[in-house]
């Protein structure tokens, strides 16, 4: 019988290694950045004496002021209440688009740069809007310093009285500095006309409604407007006093 048990081994081989990759100490790469500034500012708000029939008025207070056509963009129905601007949320930017489709370049970012900052609420408002100042871009879309705005009116809850205020509106790719201030002074020249009205109260300070969650609110017996916001007394298109069961 062999005894090749009892034979010794010999050193075993070690496996071969990898050799460590070597660390890069400097790396050559390129660098991206985009940032978009949308800036904007609100007036106080005035109170109308005359109800709806200071809805007629809205576009007439841009007179002097607008360097393009007036839009009057009115309060979005249930239909559209998830609407934003917002592309990185697909169901919302469809109903915006449907929604908005049919206004000039310059009444759709009017809208992408106000409603992103807050600083209008298609829930409520009707909004009067033209370029207010600068140029636009060969595609009719305002250039990132030009100023676009108009005024904005809402039934307040508490009376039903029209609301009334200035807005304007820039940005996008690139800062300008003065910019700022032709803003103020463009809203300046909006209250100033919307002071000047017939139909003008005064000032009020402005606090506009907050939309409640839910299925949304009645339908308007006098002009067939659904209102968005279950909690809203007035109807936003028409100003007439939403009746309830």
């Amino acid at each position: 019988m062999p005894l090749d048990f009892l034979k010794r081994k010999g050193p075993e081989t070690p496996e071969p290694t990898a050799a460590p990759a070597p660390v890069l100490e400097e790396l050559s790469a390129q660098d991206y950045d985009l940032k978009l500034h949308y800036h904007g500012k609100s007036s106080e708000g005035v109170r109308m004496q005359a109800g709806p029939k200071a809805l007629d008025e809205l576009p007439g207070m841009l007179q002097g002021l607008a360097i393009s056509d007036v839009e009057v963009i009115e309060p979005l129905p249930v239909e559209y209440a998830e609407a934003q601007p917002v592309i990185q949320r697909p169901s919302e930017a469809m109903q915006w688009l449907s929604a908005h489709h049919e206004l000039s370049p310059i009444a759709r970012h009017a809208l992408v740069v106000l409603e992103s900052i807050g600083a209008i609420d298609l829930a409520f408002d009707t909004f009067a809007c033209s370029m207010l100042h600068g140029e636009t871009d060969t595609s009719g879309y305002p250039e990132y310093n030009a100023i676009v705005g108009g005024v904005v009116s809402h039934w307040d809850e508490a009376t039903g009285d029209l609301i009334i205020r200035a807005v304007v509106g820039w940005g996008g790719k690139g800062v300008r500095g003065d910019t700022d201030r032709i803003g103020g002074k463009t809203l300046a020249g909006l209250l100033t006309q919307i002071l000047a009205s017939q139909y003008a109260v005064g000032l009020t300070p402005f606090e506009r409604p907050v939309p409640a969650a839910g299925r949304g609110g009645l339908v308007c017996a006098h002009c067939g407007f659904a209102s968005a916001h279950e909690r809203a007394f007035y109807c936003p298109k028409c100003g007439m006093r939403l009746l309830r069961g």
